[in-house]
């Protein structure tokens, strides 16, 4: 696929056939994201992968804590306590034009509360992955992160598979990080549900809108 197709293709998918991916496959790919930037070379990412019956059983403890209503928080901030326009606006769009293509209205709150739940099934997505960062890192490292995870899904479009990344796995740390045997000097950043899309769902070609350049790009002296 060339890069331009993969770039335009690639979107948060959140509904899933269960179809098997080719571990190799995945293997492949994660390894060729590391080519990815990172200042100084620092490459801080740490990439947990999960499937089978481990993915099930990680799933039923995240389940069983949630059904508990016993909460945890996330360890930073997943947005701005203050977040204020124009992405204060952005987000909430995204999120009505998510809800009408499910015919889910903004007052049936109890539906909406059950579509936010697949999160942590991964929308039914047979590979889960988590990626995780040293706390000694700083803001620096973690926009490395997003590099790599950004070739990561360019990459796994590259072999005809979809991704979502989900930095809603991290208001649960702490079981996942028991689950996944992450060592406390770790911090959970986000978790990504792979595979291919359900064509059938609504939700397979959503697509966010995007700012126009007019609204963040600038050129000097050209």
């Amino acid at each position: 696929m060339h890069i331009q197709d993969a770039v335009a293709s690639r979107h948060s998918v959140r509904a899933f056939l269960p179809t098997p991916v080719d571990g190799d496959t995945i293997r492949r790919v994660l390894t060729e994201a590391a080519r990815a930037p990172s200042g100084g070379n620092l490459q801080p990412w740490h990439i947990d992968v999960v499937t089978g019956d481990a993915l099930q059983a990680l799933k039923a403890r995240v389940q069983a804590r949630i059904a508990s209503g016993e909460p945890e928080a996330s360890d930073y901030d997943i947005y701005p306590p203050a977040l204020r326009a124009p992405w204060r606006d952005r987000r909430f769009q995204v999120g009505e034009a998510m809800y009408a293509r499910l015919g889910v209205p903004r007052e049936d709150k109890a539906e909406r509360r059950r579509w936010f739940a697949r999160n942590f099934d991964f929308f039914g997505a047979p590979v889960g992955l988590f990626c995780s960062v040293d706390r000694t890192m700083g803001p620096p490292q973690w926009s490395d992160l997003g590099m790599y995870l950004q070739t990561v899904m360019l990459l796994l479009r590259g072999e005809g598979l979809d991704s979502c990344a989900q930095e809603c796995w991290a208001i649960y740390p702490k079981t996942v990080g028991a689950a996944l045997g992450l060592p406390e000097e770790r911090m959970l950043f986000c978790g990504m549900s792979i595979g291919l899309r359900d064509p059938a769902h609504p939700l397979s070609q959503f697509e966010s809108d995007r700012a126009p350049p007019a609204e963040w790009l600038r050129f000097h002296g050209a």
